[in-house]
């Protein structure tokens, strides 16, 4: 009989996860250095990426720390060549740097606003087009973009114009990538995280009221743990979900659907 679970499994595979110093990003990338990955660890902040390699090679996974600005060209395509360098091939990126600046609309600076755009947004794209022609040229490879509910939604008791345009921008791109990209072999999904911990989330997590809040606007009545987003991080880098592509999964505890 064949095992079920043997499709999430990503032995002798090479992952990249951007964003990966703290939050999420470290969630994703102990996920899938848990199904048997090679991690590419990349953000601005070394010393918590070297530490997080440390940490994962004590635990048996090899794991290379390259500090890297994703709306920096330059920084881009060192990361590609670092891990090129170490692995030799890249299976698998996860792209979730970001920011997020929680202002009113009417009074958000435009600089504020363009800079959430080219981290969120364009440093999603610079990373699947430098990445993504790797992958092309193996002829197999996927691509996870992580967006946010707040691509799918409106909230408005926070203030977000530019993340939620940013993310939004994040789920269209996903779909054009992967229909550009489906017949060469390369698969391009997203994933759509709720109310999380992170650094990002860090006010509202330590604030009763707006804890309280996001709770009671979730269908399950709570936020949720980072160790949840193993499960979905897994079935879309690896081949458990080989005929999907261009779809974005949200995980957050139905937050999206009332």
């Amino acid at each position: 009989m064949r095992d079920s679970c043997a499709g999430f499994r990503l032995d002798g595979r090479v992952a990249v996860v951007t964003g990966a110093s703290s939050g999420l990003g470290v969630a994703f990338a102990r996920a899938l250095a848990g199904a048997g990955a090679r991690v590419v660890l990349a953000a601005r902040r070394r010393e918590q990426l070297e530490a997080l390699a440390s940490d994962l090679a004590a635990e048996g996974a090899e794991a290379l720390a390259v500090a890297c600005d994703v709306t920096r060209e330059d920084d881009v395509d060192r990361l590609v060549a670092a891990a090129l360098d170490r692995f030799g091939a890249v299976d698998v990126l996860v792209s979730n740097a970001g920011i997020t600046s929680i202002t009113p609309a009417e009074i958000q600076p435009l600089e504020d606003y363009r800079r959430t755009l080219d981290v969120n947004l364009t440093g999603v794209f610079l990373c699947a087009q430098r990445f993504g022609r790797v992958m092309l040229e193996a002829g197999r490879g996927s691509i996870v973009n992580v967006a946010s509910v707040l691509g799918l939604v409106g909230v408005g008791q926070v203030p977000q114009a530019a993340y939620a345009a940013s993310k939004g921008g994040v789920i269209n791109l996903t779909r054009e990538l992967a229909a550009q990209w489906a017949r060469r072999g390369v698969r391009v999904n997203a994933l759509a995280p709720g109310w999380f911990p992170s650094e990002m989330t860090a006010d509202m997590f330590a604030d009763a009221q707006s804890l309280k809040w996001a709770r009671g606007r979730t269908p399950m009545g709570r936020t949720g743990v980072n160790e949840e987003l193993a499960g979905p991080i897994l079935f879309l880098a690896s081949d458990a979900s080989s005929f999907v592509t261009g779809q974005t999964l949200a995980v957050d505890g139905g937050w999206s659907i009332v």
